[in-house]
């Protein structure tokens, strides 16, 4: 199919064995008309548009992808049945499997994004002039993988994430024994410094490493943060999702998410 590096839309035999099994079975067609846009030529239209940052009404015909319509309903149905979760949690069993998760420690942080248009889970940003904005709050083992993330307005604090993102970190099997999900250590910076959130950690079976307010800087922790800031940095390659176009959260949710299970997949092929 051509240079995968050049087309980083284009699904491969791999990458698709992973994800046909999870897809819902289509409902039958309300009405004679054209013949359903394969999935997979569908999953190849968004990843185009999450790797280009192009408007759904944009998309190329010529590349097979079926109409930028098509494409937004069947990521929307894709989304609400819990593909990308399935996913995640398969690429991640796989990890952990190969014994390439670091359950030693976990490293939380979050980054804005300018929203083109008020919607669900936007907000006023207070480092953007009060323009609508909203937060991706990112968990991740310590190398940097992701294990769970979450979409917020602009002005909800950090910490406010905490216990969710620690929560809705799925349990991943692989090994003989429990599942696990839950780290040794959870590092974090000021924006995370309160009691009250310290303490809810601890009742999790976590220790909380977290920088104090009014401590200078030096304290060591950036050399373990650091994974975080780069997996971040990884999540906003993906051009559509530096500047949040979706009104609905649920959508832009599901290209997060999707590219959530992209990084991760990065991690599973360096097992070949």
């Amino acid at each position: 199919m051509g240079n995968r590096q050049s087309r980083p839309w284009i699904v491969s035999d791999e990458l698709w064995s992973l994800i046909e099994p999870l897809l819902p079975v289509p409902g039958p067609k309300k009405a004679e008309g054209r013949p359903r846009v394969p999935d997979r030529q569908a999953l190849c239209g968004i990843l185009f548009v999450l790797h280009t940052g192009i408007q759904w009404e944009y998309l190329p015909q010529e590349l097979g992808f079926g109409s930028g319509m098509t494409c937004w309903r069947r990521l929307a149905a894709w989304n609400e049945a819990g593909v990308w979760d399935k996913l995640h949690l398969v690429l991640l069993t796989r990890l952990r499997s190969a014994g390439r998760l670091d359950w030693s420690r976990a490293v939380i942080d979050a980054s804005h994004v300018r929203a083109a248009r008020k919607g669900p889970k936007s907000g006023p940003s207070p480092v953007d002039r009060a323009r609508p904005g909203s937060k991706h709050h990112v968990l991740t083992d310590g190398q940097g993988i992701p294990l769970a993330v979450s979409l917020t307005g602009g002005n909800r604090n950090d910490v406010t994430q905490l216990i969710p993102l620690i929560d809705k970190v799925p349990a991943v099997a692989g090994v003989v024994g429990r599942p696990r999900k839950k780290p040794d250590l959870l590092f974090a910076d000021r924006g995370y410094d309160h009691d009250k959130y310290r303490r809810l950690v601890r009742q999790r079976g976590i220790r909380p490493v977290i920088a104090e307010r009014g401590q200078p800087h030096g304290t060591g922790l950036g050399i373990f943060r650091y994974v975080v800031e780069r997996t971040i940095a990884w999540l906003h390659g993906f051009r559509r999702l530096r500047i949040r176009w979706e009104r609905r959260d649920d959508i832009h949710e599901a290209f997060l998410s999707l590219a959530t299970c992209l990084i991760t997949y990065r991690h599973v092929r360096r097992l070949c």
